[in-house]
């Protein structure tokens, strides 16, 4: 109930805040793709790619598209709960989640014809999937987990940075509880995803991506807009001392909390480092931290253990978030 409370509240709220950032170049492009597939029954060669255009397609066409990537969105940071679970007990899981789901970043994009938000989704799920494997790595679980990372390259080339963690946690789990069989099955459901990109787009585009990943751009105005975010950094250094002290040969559900969370901080990273170093000029002009929000459902998770270790700092950072989204709703 906490859950469907928590996917409620956030989808109202992005419904409140469609219209924040205004559709720019990249937007136009993505609808007029799915637009064309639709109308025409023809795959437009934009560069920004085919795979986003087809996953909103049918919602193009009834007209709901913002409200379906809305949707989305706030099952994202859902999912990003439950990986919170694995770290930390209610109510900071959830809280963790709604105070990052709650910033505005979150609420700025999370209706924006664009795939970081979609993308968000995919990776908690995946996450979620490989933590569960850890535990149990049931076949539906592993290779749900594999065709959720297979996705995501479809999506946008430079997700792959934050999904190599994701997938190698999967694979090297899944082996360890003596499913090696199934381990490599999942290793080909994505292997052979990326394989298949690749020969799609050197036919379309003469190249194994649909654009050139030139230039770089600053991810930090979209920190400054989510000063909760300085939680991870408390959770990355209780991972830190956790591991340090090996605490997980004590307590036998720290291991879990220690892979949840250290799996939640490398996807963080590694979309940071996608943010800072290899993207591209932004298209237009788009509301701060829009390069952010792969990793977003990630960082909730950490942002839910700093919460349980520092309550009062916490809420004092989550209020400036909450009272920074209200802010730029009203204005």
């Amino acid at each position: 109930m906490r859950l469907v409370a928590l996917g409620g509240l956030l989808f109202a709220v992005y419904l409140a805040g469609l219209g924040i950032d205004p559709p720019v170049g990249e937007e136009v492009a993505y609808s007029l793709v799915a637009s064309t597939l639709i109308e025409d029954g023809e795959l437009v060669r934009e560069p920004e790619g085919l795979g986003f255009p087809l996953l909103i397609a049918p919602a193009e066409a009834l007209g709901v598209t913002e409200q379906f990537l809305a949707a989305v969105a706030a099952l994202g940071f859902v999912l990003g709960a439950v990986l919170a679970r694995r770290i930390v007990p209610e109510p900071y899981a959830s809280g963790g989640a709604a105070l990052v789901g709650l910033s505005p970043p979150a609420v700025a994009h999370a209706g924006a014809v664009a795939p970081g938000m979609a993308a968000a989704t995919l990776l908690a799920g995946a996450m979620v999937c490989a933590v569960g494997a850890r535990e149990d790595p049931r076949a539906p679980r592993v290779l749900g987990g594999a065709m959720l990372l297979a996705f995501l390259p479809w999506l946008e080339p430079l997700l792959a940075l934050p999904a190599l963690p994701v997938a190698f946690a999967l694979y090297l789990w899944t082996r360890r509880a003596q499913r090696p069989t199934l381990a490599l099955i999942a290793a080909e459901v994505v292997a052979g995803s990326v394989v298949v990109y690749v020969t799609v787009n050197e036919r379309l585009y003469g190249q194994p991506t649909p654009g050139a990943l030139t230039d770089t751009f600053d991810a930090a105005p979209g920190l400054l807009w989510m000063p909760v975010l300085a939680l991870a950094a408390l959770a990355a250094w209780r991972l830190w001392r956790s591991r340090r002290e090996q605490l997980a040969r004590a307590i036998p559900a720290r291991a879990t909390a220690e892979a949840a969370g250290g799996l939640a901080l490398a996807v963080l990273l590694a979309q940071l480092l996608a943010a800072v170093v290899l993207t591209g000029e932004p298209p237009g002009e788009p509301f701060p931290g829009r390069e952010l929000t792969p990793a977003l459902p990630a960082a909730a998770a950490l942002v839910a253990w700093g919460l349980r270790h520092a309550p009062r700092v916490g809420v004092a950072l989550g209020g400036v978030t909450v009272a920074l989204t209200a802010w730029v709703l009203v204005g």
